[in-house]
């Protein structure tokens, strides 16, 4: 199966979270935060009102509680507008 976007919509796949911290520190598992990076996956046509500006394969910065999380053949994705990623990470 494959997620075809509509409209100004963005598939992300969210990067791992670090397993340490960068003095060496191990996180437990309740104490990882999700990261709020992520891969564009797929990207919709836009609309009349908004150009698409991320493509395929750009690692972005998105909203921390934006978008609508999808499971599919067992790997997560994030649904959201083009509205709700912040940067492109160059």
């Amino acid at each position: 199966m494959k997620l075809v976007p509509l409209g100004d919509r963005v598939v992300l796949k969210q990067l791992v979270a670090e397993e340490t911290t960068k003095s060496g520190i191990v996180l437990p598992g309740q104490n990882k935060e999700k990261p709020q990076q992520a891969e564009v996956i797929a990207v919709g046509p836009g609309t009349e009102e908004v150009k698409m500006e991320v493509k395929v394969g750009d690692n972005v910065i998105f909203s921390k509680y934006s978008g609508t999380e999808v499971k599919l053949d067992d790997e997560e994705y994030i649904i959201c507008k083009q509205n709700d990623v912040l940067a492109i990470i160059k």
